[in-house]
């Protein structure tokens, strides 16, 4: 695997994704089985399969009856599915060293348009993902650990970039469903050391508990990419992504020029065992290696390292989780991190608790020299009021803000609101 990234920054694009490919497919081609979705919770499959599902909502109302029926209607007829929702998340500190308080709204709307051998198992679809983020008060979520001296992102996805376009792929299926290539503009997050909790629209918003643990740099979206996963055997799959690293989700129209241009990408091979295709990020154990090259545009370094995860959930709605992550630069930001955690889901309400704790040393390259270890805990209770409507507290404290010259803690309280059609 580490020859992996030492052969890629020297390969051209058609050699990469040639090589990418043959690797990661070739024990696939004669698989008769149904495949799973190998990407995160927050991906628009995931996202769509979420949405669909009949909760045993807390009200027990259902306001869209009529517009399901008719969604329905719509994929039986042409092959689309899609969805839109808005979310908001306000947050309130005790403790700061600037603002206390932001808040902001992101509007989405997704889809997933099957174009070809519709209803079959080696099909092909259009995957989209449009949303406006935008901010209510003067600083944006995604902004506010400035505010608390907290090295890292409280509040992923909650800035005030304005139209993004996040997704905009085509997706095929291949060996009878049992892998899947994507191709085209890219949230490559999606992709990369996934984990049932792995959703800021749902579950934890702080970075320590998504992508690497925190210790993973240059992860773009709306990357012009590809990425290729699929199960080698029942239990074991593997995966490849290769992505534009000056990927801009506000402006995809630069994304060619940027990739042939510049050429500077974003790479990860993964390899993951899992207790079924039916569980496989559920019951879950992974290595994953990512690289990154030196971004002129950004003025960032070229880096890479390594994360690793395991996730175990039982029938009775506990699951749990261990993971961790490396980094030598790439502009991450963590050297290393480590988190472990758990949620649990009980009825009435589909309601989802949640707890995190992290550990971790932020990069010197990116915060500056001679700081102190991190450590936060982050709590969250989903919950879901209507089959439209989840309301979701959060609480995060923080003890070594690094960055804060005068508090040794910072504790702030969240709540987000999501409504889904």
């Amino acid at each position: 695997m580490i020859f992996f990234f030492i052969t890629c920054r020297k390969m051209s694009l058609r050699a990469m994704v040639a090589f990418a490919l043959i690797w990661a497919t070739a024990p696939l081609l004669h698989a008769q089985d149904s495949a799973r979705d190998l990407a995160g919770p927050a991906a628009v499959s995931s996202q769509l399969a979420a949405d669909e599902i009949d909760k045993p909502d807390l009200l027990g109302v259902d306001l869209q009856n009529d517009i399901d029926a008719w969604k329905t209607g719509v994929k039986e007829r042409t092959g689309l599915t899609f969805g839109i929702d808005y979310t908001s998340l306000g947050l309130v500190a005790t403790d700061s060293i600037g603002a206390s308080t932001a808040a902001s709204g992101v509007f989405r709307g997704y889809g997933n348009w099957e174009l070809f051998n519709r209803g079959k198992k080696n099909n092909g679809s259009l995957v989209f993902k449009f949303e406006h983020r935008h901010a209510y008060t003067d600083l944006a979520p995604g902004a506010f650990a400035d505010e608390l001296g907290y090295a890292g992102v409280t509040s992923v996805g909650f800035n005030d970039q304005g139209f993004r376009a996040t997704h905009l792929f085509w997706s095929q299926l291949f060996g009878g469903g049992r892998g899947a290539l994507n191709i085209g503009f890219l949230d490559t997050s999606d992709y990369v050391d996934v984990y049932p909790l792995a959703s800021p629209w749902t579950r934890f918003t702080n970075n320590a508990f998504l992508n690497g643990s925190g210790a993973m740099g240059g992860i773009p979206d709306g990357a012009l990419g590809a990425v290729v996963a699929g199960f080698l055997t029942d239990h074991l799959y593997l995966g490849g992504l290769i992505a534009d690293a000056n990927g801009d989700a506000t402006n995809l129209g630069d994304g060619f020029d940027s990739l042939v241009n510049d050429f500077e990408t974003f790479k990860s091979l993964e390899l993951g065992w899992a207790s079924s295709r039916e569980e496989v990020i559920l019951n879950n154990a992974h290595v994953t290696l990512w690289q990154v090259d030196e971004r002129s545009r950004a003025g960032t370094p070229d880096g890479w390292g390594i994360s690793a995860s395991i996730t175990t959930s039982a029938d009775s709605g506990f699951t749990q989780f261990l993971r961790a992550g490396w980094a030598d630069d790439g502009d991450s930001p963590y050297e290393a991190s480590l988190s472990t955690g758990f949620d649990f889901t009980w009825n009435p309400g589909h309601s989802v608790f949640g707890v995190g704790l992290n550990w971790n040393r932020p990069n010197p390259s990116v915060y500056g020299t001679n700081l102190g270890d991190q450590y936060s805990l982050e709590l969250f209770q989903h919950l879901q009021l209507t089959q439209e409507i989840a309301l979701t507290p959060s609480v995060q404290v923080i003890r070594n803000p690094a960055l804060n010259p005068t508090d040794d803690w910072s504790t702030f309280f969240g709540l987000r609101l999501r409504a889904a059609l």
